[in-house]
């Protein structure tokens, strides 16, 4: 049963095989195992692309079921089209396309599985491009609240500036009426007399200011602080909403991108080995010489040929031979001589009908 399952997979005709040798057999259930094994290989690769993509294992395993169906038909198709000939640079020419083909298909299935073989390579090539994204992001969010946040900064700062110095105008008047009383500066005369109480009376009304100036100017910065805040927040927020978007960037295109950052070389001997299993059954049947098989398939085609082509000329040959016949039959027919009345009393009947049909017509427009 295995057999005929592998038969049947490279595409060979089951009932010469059954009466072809034993190594015949084996040769075509080693085609057909290459066949299907690279089917399965197709199946395994495009299920975890595919979930990748999906991120679902129901899906994935649908889809690339139906990815490696159509990968296994291709692959038989292939193996199954490729003829043996006398002439080797018509074999070759043959199956130039079918090795195209064949090299596509292995880059299409051995890339996957490059994802997967390198899968901690590329998560760590991911992981960096992650948090330079991250970086990158913050810095773009920060470049959106920056000129707010610095301005409000810079008012703050100026809320402080003007207490500062209306606190350093408080104290330099305190220590003038202190000095005037002391008698130490002004009019230099100790004890409190009306210069003194001027001072006195200008250093109150600038503390007073003060007082006033702290609780506009603290109730304005706290205000302000509160925008700070809530500026901070905000910008915050939008970090945690991207992040997530940042931490999903793993689908199939970034971590073929990742993959293409890693050296070449791993890589390359890998697609090499899919290859090499690809083009394996076309390069058997075109390295091989001409076998049992392949003279009895020429057999059953050339007779095949041949049966047509001599349906084909019987065609034309009945085709003539009927029109011969016709020709004579209507050239002795001509020369009768009651076909001839015959003919000539219908044609007379004929043209009396229409001239009564015409006679009739005229009259009618008359009248």
């Amino acid at each position: 049963m295995i057999k005929n399952f592998f038969w049947m997979c490279s595409g060979a005709d089951t009932n010469i095989l059954k009466n072809s040798s034993k190594a015949e057999q084996t040769k075509f259930v080693g085609i057909g195992a290459t066949v299907f094994f690279t089917a399965v290989m197709a199946f395994i690769a495009a299920s975890y692309a595919l979930y990748t993509v999906f991120d679902s294992y129901v899906a994935a395993i649908f889809f690339g079921f139906i990815w490696g169906l159509l990968i296994f038909n291709l692959d038989r198709f292939i193996v199954s089209t490729i003829k043996k000939n006398d002439n080797k640079w018509k074999e070759i020419l043959q199956v130039t396309p079918r090795i195209i083909l064949a090299i596509i298909i292995a880059t299409v299935i051995s890339k996957p599985l490059e994802l997967k073989i390198f899968e901690k390579e590329i998560n760590q090539v991911l992981l960096t491009q992650k948090n330079e994204l991250t970086l990158a992001n913050k810095n773009q969010i920060a470049t959106q609240f920056t000129p707010e946040i610095e301005k409000i900064q810079t008012e703050i700062k100026q809320l402080k500036q003007e207490i500062e110095t209306q606190e350093l105008k408080t104290n330099a008047l305190y220590n003038t009426y202190i000095s005037e009383a002391e008698g130490t500066a002004g009019t230099k005369l100790l004890g409190k007399g009306p210069v003194y109480k001027e001072k006195r009376e200008k250093h109150d009304a600038a503390l007073a200011e003060l007082e006033q100036l702290k609780i506009d100017n603290k109730a304005k910065i706290l205000n302000k602080e509160t925008q700070l805040s809530q500026l901070a927040a905000l910008q915050k927020q939008q970090e945690t909403t991207t992040q997530p978007i940042i931490d999903g960037f793993d689908g199939l295109m970034a971590r073929i991108n990742a993959l293409n950052k890693l050296p070449w070389l791993p890589s390359f001997f890998i697609f090499l080995l899919f290859l090499a299993i690809e083009t394996s059954p076309i390069f058997a049947k075109l390295i091989a010489p001409k076998s049992e098989y392949d003279y009895k398939l020429q057999d059953i085609e050339n007779a095949v040929k041949m049966w047509v082509t001599q349906k084909e000329n019987q065609r034309k040959n009945v085709v003539a031979t009927d029109h011969t016949l016709n020709q004579a039959i209507y050239n002795e027919l001509a020369d009768e001589e009651e076909i001839y009345n015959y003919k000539k009393q219908k044609a007379r009947e004929i043209l009396q009908f229409q001239a009564d049909a015409f006679y009739k017509s005229q009259k009618n427009i008359v009248n």
